[in-house]
């Protein structure tokens, strides 16, 4: 295992999180030592958003009643402390709100505690981010939303409580929502954002209170930014550097502002490949992702700084590749980790609804939206400058991300999927040759996705046997050994695609080998696949959230009795198992998976199959 790490993560990386270790372990049994970590600061101003009030009140008046409505009553139950959270979850805190208090498992954490003493997995509290969700400030643009549509002062209210209550509730370093540093940064950026559309009648004692708030946030992450740069280096890294420019430009701190620029270039050409992957293959934590970056190109008219032209050029990349790999209706394959995060939630379009992000950050870099004026036009309204834009028509197409590891076969009424990476940086689920099927909207074969992070559940899901791949007898395609450490990370070889066809194969170091080959034709696809390596058996499995009837020669997927595709399976023994599939975090649903079944014969096994799509 030592030996698998040291090579995959790297000397300095283990070196890193053995000097985080000890920090933790120091500052546990020496309390007063944490003031080595800690900065001074000085907060002088808090108007680094500008945001066009009008503009964003007149589409939210344009919209339906129904769209309308929607918003208010969101907004009227975070006012009594019931939160939308994880995007689909509603979570009653109380009124006034336990900022400590887990409506999930109804437990509270120990709020007189230090950050550094509490669990991230405490099986009695149950999973952290219930606690952290609504001190992440997301539900304040229900409030500001509402509070354009209405004009009804009730929203600034509470507005203005909830912020006074939270700062009484959580005294600096103590408790829980100090512990990451990422929910500080996203907790400063909601608050100041919102500011802006209540500037007009916050108080004197609300300008305080901002302040404070930015001040205890921005002591946080530099206190702490070491492990989200050295250890965790994905979307907490860019989360952190967000909230350094803020709080160094709140600051007038011109020295630690540059600083934070660069650290910010530096990991944008670490984290996003030149094709437009995204280090922790997960497309949630790609949209995450880029509405940092849309909030780091927001501010950067008050920094008078701007990222890289290298660093936009990958950033647009990285819009175009989830463009090329949505469904018509926004939504896109269940791909990786995903833990229900939506930061800025400013649209009416749904959670699973990948356009307003995508459609921002494109028109943001380059001056033109990518769908015809919608709903998801809002969110560029919030980051954008405003500018009514002409619409860039790029045609969706068979297309290879070879460095993202993701393929698409496309066709006018859908698409297929095929996840086969070659990993360079720390991989999470193990979906190596997973393929994902959509035809007219519907996702036919589809990613079981997370469920949670802290449970049982949620860790099957990231294993070999929740994907649409193959699992051999006793095998996993990688090594887990704690929530989020997978060693022993798979490769690939012999890689081919044209517009109708894709090949390679899937090296694990468990081994063995699978090969898949897939061939478009015109009512399906046609499947080869050969697995080469220790085994008595091996399984073929296909996940479907659709009714299956098993058939003499392979099985029937039908939505409500309609036939959506057949597949003819020419050898191996079919049989229909129950498992789950989580679209939303702590959410999940009863699906059915299919395996077929093949014996190994002389370390080899074969199978091929015929899909044929009904249009």
């Amino acid at each position: 295992m030592l030996k698998s790490i040291l090579a995959e993560y790297g000397f300095g990386w283990v070196v890193n999180r053995l000097l985080y270790s000890a920090k933790i372990k120091m500052m546990s049994m020496i309390p007063g030592t944490e003031v080595f970590f800690e900065e001074n600061i000085n907060i002088q101003r808090i108007d680094i958003f500008d945001l066009n009030i009008d503009l964003i009140r007149d589409f939210l008046k344009a919209l339906s009643l129904e769209k309308q409505k929607e918003i208010i009553e969101t907004a009227d139950k975070a006012i009594m402390g019931i939160i939308t959270g994880f995007s689909s979850l509603e979570m009653d805190y109380g009124d006034p709100i336990n900022w400590h208090y887990s409506p999930i498992s109804k437990q509270e954490s120990k709020r007189s505690v230090k950050w550094y003493r509490i669990s991230d997995f405490d099986p009695e509290r149950g999973d952290i981010k219930g606690i952290w969700e609504a001190s992440r400030f997301t539900h304040f643009y229900f409030l500001a939303r509402a509070y354009l549509i209405t004009g009804n002062k009730k929203y600034y209210t509470a507005y203005s409580k909830q912020l006074e209550q939270w700062l009484a509730d959580n005294p600096y370093s103590i408790g829980a929502n100090y512990k990451c540093g990422q929910e500080c940064s996203l907790r400063m950026i909601n608050t100041l954002i919102n500011y802006k559309v209540f500037e007009k009648l916050v108080t004197e004692e609300d300008k305080k209170n901002i302040h404070r708030l930015v001040e205890v946030c921005y002591r946080k992450i530099l206190s702490n930014f070491f492990y989200a740069h050295k250890c965790i280096k994905n979307n907490h890294t860019l989360s952190e550097i967000c909230g350094l420019i803020i709080g160094a430009w709140c600051s007038d701190d011109q020295g630690r502002l540059h600083t934070a620029y660069r650290l910010l270039d530096n990991e944008i050409e670490n984290q996003f490949m030149p094709d437009g992957g995204y280090i922790q293959y997960s497309f949630n934590y790609q949209r995450f992702a880029l509405q940092i970056i849309e909030c780091v190109l927001k501010i950067s008219r008050r920094t008078c700084i701007s990222v890289t032209n290298q660093s936009k050029e990958l950033v647009k990349n990285s819009a175009l590749l989830m463009y090329q790999c949505q469904d018509d209706n926004g939504d896109m394959p269940n791909y990786g980790p995903n833990d229900g995060a939506h930061i800025f939630p400013v649209s009416v379009c749904g959670y699973r609804d990948f356009k307003p992000t995508v459609n921002a950050v494109y028109a943001m870099l380059t001056g033109k939206g990518l769908f015809e004026k919608g709903y998801q036009e809002e969110e560029l309204l919030w980051f954008g400058t405003g500018d009514r834009l002409t619409t860039e028509r790029i045609a969706k197409k068979s297309v290879s991300f070879r460095k993202a590891g993701l393929y698409i076969l496309r066709n006018n009424d859908g698409f297929l999927m095929i996840c086969l990476q070659n990993f360079k940086t720390r991989p999470a689920h193990m979906d190596g040759m997973h393929i994902d099927l959509w035809h007219k909207g519907k996702n036919i074969f589809c990613d079981s996705g997370t469920y949670s992070y802290a449970s049982g559940i949620g860790k099957e899901l990231a294993m070999t046997a929740a994907h649409n791949t193959v699992k051999l007898n006793g095998l996993e395609q990688m090594g887990s050994y704690s929530n989020f450490l997978v060693s022993n990370w798979t490769s690939c070889k012999d890689v081919g695609f044209t517009n109708d066809e894709f090949s390679g194969t899937m090296i694990s170091k468990k081994g063995y080998e699978h090969f898949r080959h897939i061939r478009f034709i015109k009512q399906g696809y046609v499947i080869n696949d050969e697995v080469r390596g220790r085994g008595e058996s091996c399984s073929f499995l296909f996940h479907t959230p659709y009714e299956v009837r098993i058939v003499t020669d392979g099985f029937e997927v039908l939505d409500k009795g309609a036939k959506l595709c057949t597949v003819k399976v020419e050898s191996g023994s079919i049989e229909i198992q129950k498992a789950y599939r989580s679209l939303y975090y702590l959410k999940k649903e009863e699906i059915n998976c299919v395996v077929v079944k093949c014996s190994m014969l002389s370390q080899r096994c074969t199978l091929r199959l015929e899909i044929k799509l009904i249009y």
